[in-house]
C-alpha cells in the first residue's frame, strides 16, 4: 500500500530508494511535518509516483524544497545463510561484519534491515559477490520483504 509524503526535489524522481532516517532537528517548527515525518524510520522506500501538478515548498533540509510523492516500502537485497534459505520463508541476516573492504558487506549490513529482526524471503537471488566470506559463512543473496 502506498503512502503520500514529501521528499527532496532531487531525489523526486519513480523508481528512487531511500532509507528514511527519522526527523531531523531542522524539521522542528515545520508546518508541514505531518507529511514529512509520517514514515518508519530505518526502512526502505521506493518512490512508485511524483504528485503532477503539486506545488514544491520550502524546506530546512532540502535547498530545492520537497515535493509531494507516492511511496511503498521496498525490499532489500541482503546476505542471509544459506541453509533453509527459500522463497516464502523467514530468515534473519547472518550478524555483523567487520570486513568493510569485502564486495558482499553491503549486502551483510544492507541499509534497511536490521540484524536483530526476521524477514520473509521475496526471493533467492544467487550467490553473494564475494569469492570467500572471511567469517566462513555460508550465504545466498536473497530480496528480503520489509513490510511483514
Amino acid at each position: 500500500m502506498s503512502t503520500v509524503t514529501l521528499v527532496g526535489t532531487r531525489l523526486a524522481d519513480p523508481g528512487t530508494e531511500f532509507v528514511y532516517q527519522g526527523e531531523a532537528d531542522a524539521c522542528a517548527g515545520c508546518p508541514y511535518r505531518s507529511q514529512c515525518l509520517n514514515l518508519e524510520p530505518d526502512t526502505k522506500y521506493r518512490i512508485t509516483s511524483v504528485r503532477e501538478n503539486a506545488q514544491t515548498l520550502e524546506c530546512a533540509m532540502h535547498d530545492g524544497g520537497v515535493r509531494a510523492v507516492e511511496v511503498e516500502p521496498a525490499a532489500v537485497r541482503a546476505n542471509i545463510p544459506s541453509k533453509g534459505a527459500f522463497a516464502g520463508s523467514k530468515a534473519s541476516l547472518a550478524g555483523p561484519c567487520p570486513y568493510v573492504e569485502c564486495p558482499s558487506h553491503e549486502y551483510c549490513d544492507p541499509d534497511g534491515a536490521d540484524l536483530d529482526a526476521e524477514y520473509r524471503i521475496r526471493e533467492i537471488v544467487g550467490e553473494p559477490p564475494h569469492e570467500v566470506c572471511h567469517l566462513d559463512r555460508s550465504l545466498e543473496l536473497v530480496e528480503l520483504d520489509t513490510d511483514d
